[in-house]
Order: structure tokens, then C-alpha cells, then sequence
């Protein structure tokens, strides 16, 4: 956005942040937060405090210094408010969690480490952070952020000291971080909804089975090497050696399937043609087919199923089942991507589909974040900063949500146009 438009929104904005910023406590620290707003959504391919410092009429380096690194307000307050704010106002059909990564250089900046980067698609010196968003086919916004702690960090005394990181924060894994932000959103009071994720978190089985233990339906993306045992298959025990002799414990005899080998099992013949959305170059559609399986992992709630074997203190073998989704474009000589699902087994093909490809908005998210509103342009080091820093994005990247998403916009533009439109100007 130029000035002039930036001006144009201002009485909106201070609206705006009157009511997100609310729990800041002091006066000049919300008037802080409307100018470092303004300073994200301005023209300028940097967005440190120094570049949106002179770019602002009223910008002030070292205020904004201080507001970002040194001040002490809350950012959870701020984030719990743009998090139901941008709920009641997108009525999101999912959530989505995922994670982005901040190449950095050095050692110092809070929570880097030699590791996976996405950025990069390869290991490398970066931050991490897991996020989990809201979103529709037309909208959607982060919600909550959790900054991840690798284990290096847990006991190095002395860069946590400097980089002011709470004594509370250890290391955990990114998939514990996302439940974690699930707990809270539901701690927030918002409506519980689908669980969205890739492949490294829904080939984690036990991160499935957390979310079946919360009661969350999911559609995860899965990696074509998971197993699973087909849906009518059915475990056995031995007979017992003796009369006092342990209950042998029941178990499928057959090994279990990739699911790879699942979906080519179906034949190309079994797979339909679905249309999930329309795209800037046309309807997107694919082939796919679902089947009920049993994944096969030790990670897995293995209920009990009968009342005798309730009391005998012994399971039955028997693993839950749920949907496995797999597309088979039709140029393809195979099956390409993998979904498990735990929504319910009267769920349409359509729908599942549906589901599955909702994933990219948060692609969208990233890229308006960072390539418009600096996510990544951060210089500080300290636990506090990159947590102001990220809750400040966040509420502008909420804020022009709403913008867009105002009626005044074109009626006859589409979500994407609409998006496109925001990373030009922005």
C-alpha cells in the first residue's frame, strides 16, 4: 500500500487497534502499535524498524525499537483477540497447522540452529516456528504461533539469558507445539474445527491419535510409505498353551500394506474425477478414491472394545479405522499424494477432497506474510521481540483480511484476484 492509501484506511486502523491492542496498557504503546502497523503495510521491500522508520511521517527509530524488543506488553491478549475477531469474522471451515522457517546468520537470535529449512528445502542456520491458521476457500489468518526450542537450547544457559528466553520454555517437538496451540484455541472458546495438516504431522501417528483423544476430526496428508491393514481384515490369537498359561494377545497374521500399495490395488479404474475449487486458469480437478483402512502403528489408542475385555485388562486386537484418500492424476503412471481421515464413514468423496485441498490457503498466508508484510524481515535476537514482532504481523495481515473481505470490495472479484491485487500493492 502507498500513503495515500494507508491514509485512506487510517480511522479504520485506529479502530482497529483500539480494539486488538486493548490490553496493552499504556496509551503511547497502542499509538506505537498503529505506527508499526502502518509501517508493515507501506511500500518497501524491507520491513526491519529501521527501513519502516524512515518511511513513516511520524516513524521514530528508536520508539519503535523499544516497543518491539524492550516493552514488556503481553502479545497472548493481542493474538487471543485477532483470533476471535478474525473467527466471527471468515467463519472458518478448518484449522491448518503447519510450520515456516527464518534462515538466519550466526548463533545468537533466539532458537537458531543448524536444521531443516524450508525455506532453503534444505538444513541450515534458521528459526522455526508452528503455526496453526484459520481458513476458508476465500480467507484465512494465523492464529496463534509457537516459537520451536531446539534441544540445544534447553540447557545453554547463557544464550538464553541473553536472548531472554522464560525459564519455562523447553524443547518440544513441533507436533506437541500444535497440539498445544490447539488446546489454547479451544481454551479461547473458539468452535472446534477440522484439523488440516502435511505429511510431517500426518505421518505422525501419535499426533493423530492426540487429536482423535480431543475430539478433532482431521485430513492429513500422509507419506506413501505409511502402512495400514485393510478394513476387513481381522486379528487373531493362538489357542492358549495350558490352562494356566497367558491369554495370547490377538494380532493380524498378514503384514500390513503401504498405502501406496492400497491405493494402486484399486486399480486406475476406481478413481473419479473430482473438482475441489475453481483456479485463476480454471476449475481444479483430479482423479481420486477412498477406502476404509486400519493404519498400523504402535502409537495408535487401542480401545477396549468388549465389556470382557474390559475386564480382563486386555485389548482385542482390533485397530480403528478410517479413511484413506489418494489421488491419481491422469497423466500420472501412479498414485501421487495420500490422505488419512477421521471424519466420519458416510463423508462423500467430494467432500473429502475438499478437505484435503483447503491446505493451500496457508501458502497463501506465508507468502502474504512474508513477502508483503516482513514475517522474516525481524533483526532482533530476543525471545520478547520476535514474539511482538510476529503478533504485530499478524494483526495487520488480519487487518487487510478484513479489508478485503469488506463489501465495499468489487463483488464480481474473486478471492484470488482480491489476492493478487494485495501482493502487488503490498
Amino acid at each position: 500500500m502507498d500513503a495515500l492509501e494507508v491514509l485512506r484506511v487510517q480511522v479504520k486502523l485506529e479502530h482497529f487497534v483500539a480494539e486488538v491492542f486493548a490490553s496493552v496498557p499504556r496509551k503511547d504503546q497502542r499509538a506505537k502499535g498503529d505506527c508499526y502497523l502502518r509501517g508493515l503495510m507501506l511500500d518497501g521491500r524491507r520491513k526491519s524498524v529501521q527501513a519502516m522508520a524512515a518511511r513513516l511521517p511520524d516513524g521514530n527509530e528508536q520508539n519503535l525499537q523499544q516497543f518491539v524488543n524492550q516493552s514488556t506488553w503481553d502479545p497472548a491478549p493481542v493474538r487471543r483477540r485477532i483470533a476471535e475477531r478474525m473467527t466471527a469474522r471468515i467463519g472458518p471451515e478448518a484449522w491448518v497447522v503447519d510450520d515456516v522457517s527464518f534462515p538466519k546468520d550466526g548463533r545468537m537470535s533466539v532458537a537458531v540452529a543448524p536444521q531443516y529449512c524450508g525455506a532453503l528445502g534444505k538444513r541450515a542456520n534458521c528459526q522455526v516456528a508452528v503455526s496453526v491458521h484459520a481458513v476458508t476457500a476465500a480467507a484465512s489468518c494465523p492464529l496463534q504461533w509457537h516459537l520451536f526450542l531446539p534441544e540445544e537450547w534447553a540447557t545453554d544457559t547463557e544464550r538464553r539469558r541473553r536472548c531472554k528466553v522464560p525459564a519455562d520454555i523447553r524443547h518440544r517437538e513441533k507436533w506437541r507445539l500444535a497440539l498445544d496451540i490447539l488446546d489454547e484455541l479451544t481454551e479461547w472458546g473458539l468452535p472446534p474445527r477440522v484439523v488440516l495438516a502435511d505429511a510431517a504431522y500426518g505421518t505422525n501417528a501419535a499426533f493423530r491419535s492426540e487429536l482423535t483423544a480431543r475430539g478433532l476430526g482431521y485430513v492429513l496428508s500422509v507419506r506413501c510409505d505409511v502402512t495400514a491393514h485393510p478394513f476387513d481384515a481381522v486379528p487373531e490369537a493362538p489357542a492358549r498353551n495350558g490352562s494356566n498359561g497367558c491369554w495370547p494377545q490377538p494380532r493380524y497374521r498378514q503384514a500390513p500394506l503401504s498405502v501406496a500399495a492400497h491405493a494402486a490395488g484399486l486399480g486406475r479404474d476406481a478413481f473419479t474425477e473430482v473438482t475441489w475449487r475453481q483456479g485463476s486458469r480454471g476449475p481444479m480437478r483430479s482423479r481420486f478414491a477412498a477406502l476404509r483402512v486400519r493404519p498400523a502403528s504402535n502409537s495408535i489408542v487401542r480401545p477396549l472394545r468388549s465389556r470382557a475385555s474390559a475386564e480382563q485388562g486386555w485389548w482385542d486386537g482390533i485397530l480403528p479405522d478410517l479413511w484413506l484418500l489418494a489421488e491419481w492424476p491422469a497423466e500420472a503412471e501412479a498414485p501421487t499424494e495420500y490422505w488419512f481421515s477421521s471424519l466420519p464413514a458416510t463423508t462423500a468423496l467430494e467432500d473429502l477432497v475438499g478437505w484435503a485441498k483447503l491446505r493451500w490457503r496457508v501458502e497463501h498466508d506465508y507468502r502474504e506474510l512474508k513477502h508483503g508484510l516482513g514475517l522474516d524481515h525481524f533483526e532482533g535476537r530476543s525471545w520478547p521481540g520476535w514474539h511482538h514482532h510476529v503478533t504485530l504481523v499478524t494483526a495487520a495481515h488480519a487487518f487487510l483480511t478484513e479489508q478485503r473481505l469488506s463489501p465495499k470490495a468489487p463483488a464480481s472479484a474473486s478471492p484470488s484476484t482480491r489476492s493478487s491485487t494485495f501482493s502487488r500493492t503490498c
